[in-house]
């Protein structure tokens, strides 16, 4: 067993003993009590008995008070003592979860770089989770908080003899030893399945999921600092392409990881500075031939006089936590561009399907439509099936308030998602509009044809407006004409331009022109 060492405050009172003991035996040894009582008897006038009486009471209770002094200072440096291991487990962890934070991680890492000579090989799991924003926003972050811990009991069952890491919101890590687990991915998918399983929290349902980054220890990295940065590429990867991915990582990645980041640093740039902007695709009655709207695409145009197209920067703006910015900017300007125009056009404008499980959405665009001063019965937003998917319940709520307060709303994409008649009953559209991939190739393909006929019947009967869109073709205008198709849009019919362009007529003039 190891010697246990004495502390300060014992070594003291083992010196005071020792100083004792000394004197009383050099007492005992030269007479010194028997020299002092000859000495206070030739001085018996003074009260000398009296004063050595005094001063040995007073020694006794100095020695009373000095043990209690050293017994608090003993107490005061263990409290200490454990202050600081308090402190240095704090430092060290997550106060929720309790598991170790980044700051463990980076010892661990730096650890693993003084032991090269060390064989232990990891697979490393970026962990992201899916859906966890919904939970703090709906359900507030007290609950948030529950699940956080839920998770975090989940991967520790899951490794009970690994290190598991919380760094931030809703990010963890882990460093599984390879010895025992031959596959990485199997492991992975495993963390999907465990955290994929509901949780239910005072009769709550809380339904999540993860996207996994994996990462292997040597063989991404002499570093394992580097290796966990590598799952956290691949982390970022897998939650891009959809929900409950285990992605391995590959050295493309970190090029693509490093565009995103280029790209999301332009792009807050571009909002600050308001250089992405609507351009308008006019929108044809196809009966009357004429303009009856715009519909607002952004488009963002770089220094050098590129076009970003918005395939690409959207999805970046929507991971980014940009969506929202950017979407009242861009509406608020279409807006403002709308009144304009003459009060019989309609302003359409897309929303991002994540945004539809934002139940403060609906107050947003109408608090814009109110500082703007543009007619709620002069705006038509555009949703897809799978934005209403995502989030059935806020969804309707959002629409309904829309709904009740003027707006238009458009089922956009139809065909090519869930396509449930149920989301024609339960929901009021007020236009549906057939995907532009049907309209590519139904002159060529009886079947594409007989969908769009369905879809235009479909409409007719719910008296629903129906929108053609991607029209090219002058033989693709006029067969959805005899159809009975309701509005065409496409390049056949007029290209997204600039505000400057449509209030300058050259927009108006064109198309009736072709009339």
């Amino acid at each position: 067993m190891p010697r246990i060492q004495p502390t300060r405050p014992q070594m003291e009172i083992l010196v005071w003993i020792s100083i004792f003991l000394l004197l009383f035996c050099l007492s005992w040894r030269l007479h010194w009590h028997e020299g002092l009582d000859g000495f206070v008897e030739r001085h018996h006038g003074y009260p000398l008995d009296h004063a050595l009486l005094a001063i040995s009471i007073s020694g006794f209770l100095g020695l009373i008070y000095s043990a209690l002094r050293i017994r608090d200072l003993s107490l005061e440096v263990s409290r200490r003592l454990q202050a600081e291991k308090n402190v240095d487990w704090i430092a060290c962890h997550d106060t929720l979860t309790e598991l170790p934070n980044r700051r463990f991680l980076d010892s661990v890492c730096a650890q693993a770089m003084i032991d090269q000579r060390s064989e232990e090989t990891y697979a490393v799991f970026s962990i992201d989770l899916d859906g966890f924003k919904k939970v703090n926003d709906l359900l507030g972050r007290d609950h948030g908080d529950v699940v956080l811990k839920a998770v975090a009991q989940r991967l520790s069952a899951l490794f009970p003899r690994e290190h598991v890491f919380r760094l931030g919101a809703d990010e963890f890590v882990v460093l599984a030893r390879r010895m025992g687990n031959p596959d990485p991915a199997a492991l992975g998918s495993r963390i999907v399945s465990v955290i994929g399983k509901s949780f239910t929290f005072n009769s709550v349902v809380v339904d999540l999921g993860a996207s996994v980054g994996l990462a292997l220890y040597p063989e991404n990295g002499d570093d394992l600092g580097q290796v966990v940065r590598h799952s956290d590429c691949a982390m970022s990867v897998a939650k891009k392409q959809g929900r409950d991915l285990v992605m391995p990582f590959v050295p493309s990645m970190q090029e693509e990881l490093a565009k995103r980041i280029r790209m999301e640093g332009d792009l807050r740039a571009a909002i600050r500075k308001a250089d992405i902007v609507p351009y308008y695709q006019p929108l044809v009655d196809l009966k009357a031939n004429k303009i009856i709207g715009f519909e607002a695409l952004a488009r963002w145009k770089t220094t050098s006089g590129e076009f970003i197209p918005p395939s690409e920067f959207i999805p970046v703006a929507e991971q980014a936590g940009l969506i929202v910015e950017l979407t009242d900017q861009l509406l608020r300007c279409a807006c403002t561009d709308a009144l304009s125009w003459p009060n019989d056009l309609v302003l359409s404008f897309n929303l991002s399907p994540i945004q539809l499980s934002d139940p403060l959405l609906g107050l947003r665009i109408l608090k814009i439509l109110g500082d703007v001063g543009l007619p709620p019965y002069r705006v038509e937003l555009e949703v897809t099936e799978s934005a209403i998917i995502q989030d059935a319940v806020t969804a309707r709520i959002v629409l309904d308030d829309l709904v009740n307060a003027g707006v238009r709303i458009a089922l956009d994409d139809f065909g090519t998602g869930y396509s449930s008649l149920s989301q024609l009953s339960n929901y009021r559209f007020d236009k549906i509009k057939i995907d532009r991939s049907f309209v590519a190739s139904f002159e060529s393909n009886d079947k594409q044809d007989k969908v769009i006929k369905a879809i235009i019947a479909l409409g007719a009967g719910l008296g629903v407006t129906i929108t053609a869109e991607g029209i090219e073709e002058e033989s693709q205008r006029q067969r959805l004409q005899d159809l009975g198709c309701d509005i065409g849009q496409g390049y056949l019919l007029g290209r997204p331009v600039p505000i400057e362009e449509i209030t300058a007529g050259h927009v108006n003039t064109r198309i009736l022109q072709r009339g």
